[in-house]
């Protein structure tokens, strides 16, 4: 009698282009590992693709990216999905967890320029040049460090906000590194921004791979691709935004290094007009990065962070 061949394994993805790339990617690599397998890759829209006319503050972010993906896990429909990991929350639905975090691309900010100012960087271009950004995070560091420049929001896929730019609207655009590596658009990078300007966001640059918490045949697929040092650093950032009640329409920036057993974690809160900062740094033992991630977190209240957070909140509840 012969054996039946393994079931397909289902991968959810939004539909957009980056999500498609990496979801593709993801694919790619477990069929190198599991040649015997097949690996189908289903897509859905999400709440934030088809809002796009509204502030990402203003909706809520709970699950904006996500929603539908999870729904589809819970019911059975996929059996995984790949997610930007900043766009992934920290509170994940019952029954579902954070399975596998790839390798990071750089998770810095990138500037991208119009023509007209082809030879600017960040810090020279002209007084009320108008910045393009949908993350308040990069809003308030760039309002805290360039207060003479003009910021306005910009929402759409990578390709649409390339098209705002280049067609006047923009004197510049600040979008992640990892993104425009990853649809072969580097060359768009004018600047990358530095840390000391621009903390990323928690998880920016990383695949997250969430799936059903029972599920093993799965999380024994998934393990394939796990990449520890960058999983490390990630845990670090979603335990200090978790346990500083943030999402991600939150000004929230951190950044992370691993030197052998040692990882540095530096978080920042702002308030969104860049006025009040406060930003601290820890170091400790990678094998155990939550801890480190709360123990930031909790600093940064006793500096002031907490009175930040709800002024924010406030702001965003009035403004809805």
């Amino acid at each position: 009698m012969v054996a039946s061949p393994p079931r397909p394994i289902r991968i959810g993805s939004r539909k957009s282009q980056l999500a498609l790339v990496q979801t593709y990617w993801v694919q790619e690599q477990l069929q190198k590992h599991f040649s015997d397998r097949k690996f189908e890759v289903h897509t859905m829209s999400t709440q934030g693709d088809k809002i796009l006319d509204v502030a990402l503050a203003k909706i809520g972010d709970k699950g904006l990216f996500t929603k539908e993906l999870e729904s589809g896990m819970l019911q059975n429909d996929i059996d995984f999905a790949v997610h930007s990991l900043k766009d992934l929350p920290t509170r994940l639905p019952e029954g579902l967890f954070l399975g596998c975090v790839t390798e990071r691309e750089d998770p810095a900010d990138a500037l991208v320029v119009h023509e007209r100012n082809k030879d600017k960087q960040l810090e020279s271009l002209p007084e009320g040049a108008v910045v393009g950004t949908s993350s308040l995070r990069r809003l308030a560091q760039l309002r805290h460090h360039y207060p003479h420049l003009s910021f306005k929001d910009i929402r759409g896929n990578l390709n649409t906000r390339l098209q705002k730019l280049d067609s006047g609207d923009y004197d510049a655009i600040v979008l992640a590194v990892a993104g425009l590596q990853r649809l072969g658009m580097g060359d768009r990078i004018h600047q990358v921004i530095p840390a000391e300007v621009s903390l990323h966001a928690v998880g920016q640059g990383a695949l997250g791979i969430e799936c059903r918490t029972e599920d093993e045949e799965v999380l024994q697929l998934l393990k394939a691709l796990e990449h520890q040092p960058t999983a490390q650093r990630c845990y670090a950032e979603r335990a200090f935004l978790r346990e500083l009640e943030g999402g991600c329409q939150v000004p929230i920036g951190v950044n992370t290094v691993i030197n052998g057993d040692t990882l540095t974690l530096t978080g920042m809160v702002s308030s969104i007009d860049g006025q009040k900062m406060v930003k601290d740094t820890l170091s400790g033992s990678a094998t155990n990065p939550e801890a480190l991630g709360i123990q930031l977190a909790r600093q940064l209240r006793q500096q002031g962070a907490t009175e930040i957070l709800e002024a924010i909140f406030t702001e965003i509840q009035r403004g809805s």
